[in-house]
């Protein structure tokens, strides 16, 4: 019965393929085993590196849409599964980008792409030299910048997350860099009450995201 199911959505994606004039090559299994070391389920697809934006770009789509600036940076996110969740999050959360540093952190590829389950392709992501100097950038458009530190004395719904604001998460081991968290406005945390005293990154970027979105409703 599983089978059946397979093979009734390859044929639906090749003919959904061949309507969209995409080229429909049928190999042998092993060699699209050999092609990618993720679980391809028969199906593999080529296509172009991703396209990454200005941080321009970004402030333009929320003047675009008559939004106030809601963007999100990433200090240090090196996992393409916590890339990919994050982005999956930040796309359903109403983001209007995501800013990455060139170094120390996962760029998007096919992982990043599976994970976020098709959010990349929506989700505009600019990929800067320096993430400090897209904060000044920021700072100067008017975006208030809001930091995530366990050692903050703040927990994230008592601080005001309304207007426009872009949201900084670090790496789980590391968390932000020093000059990061010194360029940040506000540093808030996500309380503790378990004996583990960090959450995965993509959890805590979803925690903070929608806090936005809840206290966004209520202005």
């Amino acid at each position: 019965m599983n089978e059946a199911i397979n093979i009734g959505s390859i044929k639906e994606i090749i003919a959904k393929a061949k309507e969209a004039r995409v080229i429909v090559v049928e190999v042998e299994k092993s060699k699209l085993d050999h092609i990618t070391r993720e679980n391809h389920q028969g199906v593999i697809a080529a296509v172009p590196p991703f396209d990454y934006c200005e941080l321009e770009d970004i402030l333009g789509v929320a003047k675009a849409k008559k939004e106030e600036p809601f963007i999100l940076l990433l200090d240090g996110i090196e996992d393409p599964h916590n890339l990919g969740a994050i982005i999956r999050t930040a796309e359903t959360a109403g983001v209007h980008g995501i800013i990455i540093p060139k170094r120390r952190c996962a760029s998007v590829n096919s992982t990043v792409s599976k994970v976020s389950a098709g959010a990349t392709t929506y989700m505009k992501v600019a990929r800067v030299n320096n993430l400090n100097d897209a904060i000044r950038i920021l700072k100067k458009e008017g975006l208030w910048i809001i930091g995530t530190d366990g050692e903050a004395k703040i927990d994230y719904d008592e601080q005001d997350l309304t207007g426009p604001i872009a949201i900084v998460i670090g790496s789980e081991g590391f968390g932000m860099s020093k000059l990061i968290k010194e360029n940040c406005d506000f540093l808030v945390k996500i309380p503790m009450k378990g004996k583990i005293t960090s959450l995965n990154a993509s959890v805590a970027a979803g925690v903070i995201l929608y806090e936005v979105v809840k206290q966004s409703k209520k202005k």
